[in-house]
């Protein structure tokens, strides 16, 4: 596996920040949270960066709205304050959050654009949800629509808008249509990318400030690799 470059609090991708909120561009490979791996979170190091740019004494406030799957890169805001958390996470939790998502597939969809429906299961043993065409116990509606935005020479770049927020949903659901993401072993692709990653990017962001009422539209430049720089 080639090395790859994992966020610190002197390499962070910082989109955007206040006094409310703090979007990064998270690298391939950063966890948001911590888990069982033990690895060091993106939550606990943009803690680290806020601690020492702003001489914060103690604790620094930090809350977690929405993840981002580990091998997936892309934009993730963070709350600074406790004021701007419970509206973050109502914000996200009302879809009132406009994301969407780059994927690289090998396969071309049979369409160009359309919206995908599909019933998801997880399987929390497996850290993985399977995608049903018809509603299965324990199995919640996933809705996306995609569209092809642009040709490469082996690959296909397409624009994905989720209107539901499941557990791995675009991944599980591209995979059911036969067009699995590079790079993405645990969901049908035949190999995996020399660095771990999956080409499945959070691009952009547009949503109501949740103090300032204003307006923001975020966006993340894809990472620095050969394919994604062939899709810009």
């Amino acid at each position: 596996m080639a090395s790859k470059i994992i966020s610190t609090p002197q390499n962070l991708q910082i989109v955007y920040e206040d006094n409310h909120l703090i979007a990064i561009n998270k690298r391939p490979g950063d966890i948001v949270q911590g888990d069982k791996t033990g690895d060091t979170p993106l939550s606990e190091v943009v803690k680290a960066y806020i601690k020492k740019k702003y001489r914060k004494p103690g604790n620094v406030y930090l809350g977690v709205a929405h993840r981002l799957d580990r091998p997936t890169s892309g934009l993730v805001v963070f709350a600074k304050t406790s004021k701007a958390l419970p509206r973050l996470n109502k914000l996200f939790a009302d879809k009132e959050a406009k994301k969407t998502y780059w994927a690289v597939v090998k396969i071309k969809p049979k369409k160009e654009s359309a919206e995908l429906t599909h019933w998801l299961k997880r399987n929390t043993k497996q850290n993985k949800s399977y995608a049903h065409h018809k509603q299965v116990s324990e199995s919640k509606r996933a809705v996306l629509d995609y569209k092809i935005t642009k040709k490469l020479n082996n690959y296909f770049l397409l624009e994905i808008n989720l209107q539901t927020g499941r557990h791995h949903q675009i991944r599980a659901q591209l995979n059911a249509i036969g067009c699995p993401i590079k790079g993405d072993l645990k969901y049908g692709f035949d190999r995996s990318n020399k660095d771990g990653s999956i080409h499945l990017h959070a691009r952009s962001l547009s949503f109501i400030h949740p103090v300032k009422k204003e307006l923001l539209q975020l966006l993340a430049p894809t990472p620095d690799e050969k394919i994604w720089n062939a899709c810009c």
